[in-house]
């Protein structure tokens, strides 16, 4: 066994093993929500510093969206057409929110980003109660992409709540809408993530780090298996209260510093 392995204390690697196991799960299952529940838990749970528990986070996503990705294509859950019409403008829209917003505070349209997306996961939930639900060609795809892209790199996250959430709204399948924006955020991670390896380099692989990473590259096939498997009704639900949820606690975590 290699030196450095045998030097880690497995003991300390375990809870963050747990946590990024959770939190891959939930984001390949439902398109969303890797980055808030590992930060939040890293955070709030584990006393872990806001600054490194980001670091952590995005070093871990461009791993984590492959393999996700990877299960979803086995799976048979991405749409191929719509994945070529979301993923340019997403890498477009994350290189442009690197750029211009890298030295502005995008923390400050947070709430009401966050307050967007509550309300849609209210409507979402009403749609999955309401009963039958009719699937639609989505129209508006370029654009969204766009601003996905844009928002996820320069508030730190957005993307699958952003795309995943308005396409459900504009009638867009759950199974293929989850698989197809899980596929393409490896390409919006992967550019977004360049500046941040060239800065710190190997520097940003913790303890922390190493146990999400595990975590989520073990959680990541499961994610393909859950939205092929799940019903449409009980998917649009989860994800209408996975939004709502997450957004509720990022207006309060923002609106309380």
């Amino acid at each position: 066994m290699p030196d450095f392995l045998t030097a880690i204390d497995w003991s300390q690697v375990l809870p963050f093993i747990a946590i990024g196991f959770a939190a891959q799960v939930v984001d390949g299952a439902l398109g969303m929500a890797f980055g808030v529940i590992n930060s939040t838990l890293l955070v709030t749970v584990m006393g872990v510093p806001p600054a490194v528990a980001s670091a952590s986070v995005h070093a871990v996503e461009t791993f984590t969206t492959a393999a996700s990705g990877i299960s979803h294509i086995a799976h048979r859950n991405v749409d191929w057409k719509l994945f070529r019409r979301l993923v340019i403008p997403g890498v477009i829209g994350a290189i442009l929110g690197a750029t211009l917003l890298s030295n502005i505070d995008a923390s400050v349209a947070k709430p009401f980003v966050m307050a967007y997306l509550a309300c849609i996961g209210l409507y979402l939930l009403f749609r999955a109660v309401k009963g039958t639900i009719e699937p639609r060609k989505p129209r508006v795809i370029a654009p969204l992409g766009l601003v996905g892209g844009f928002l996820d790199a320069a508030g730190g996250g957005g993307w699958g709540p952003v795309v995943t959430s308005n396409l459900l709204i504009q009638g867009a399948t759950p199974r293929h809408t989850i698989g197809t924006v899980n596929t393409a955020e490896f390409f919006l991670t992967a550019t977004a993530s360049v500046t941040f390896f060239v800065a710190l380099g190997w520097s940003a692989f913790t303890v922390h780090t190493l146990g999400i990473l595990i975590g989520g590259l073990i959680a990541a096939p499961l994610g393909g298996v859950l939205a092929k498997r799940v019903p449409t009704r009980q998917l649009m639900a989860l994800v209408g209260v996975l939004l709502t949820l997450t957004s509720a606690w990022s207006i309060y975590s923002a609106l309380a510093k």
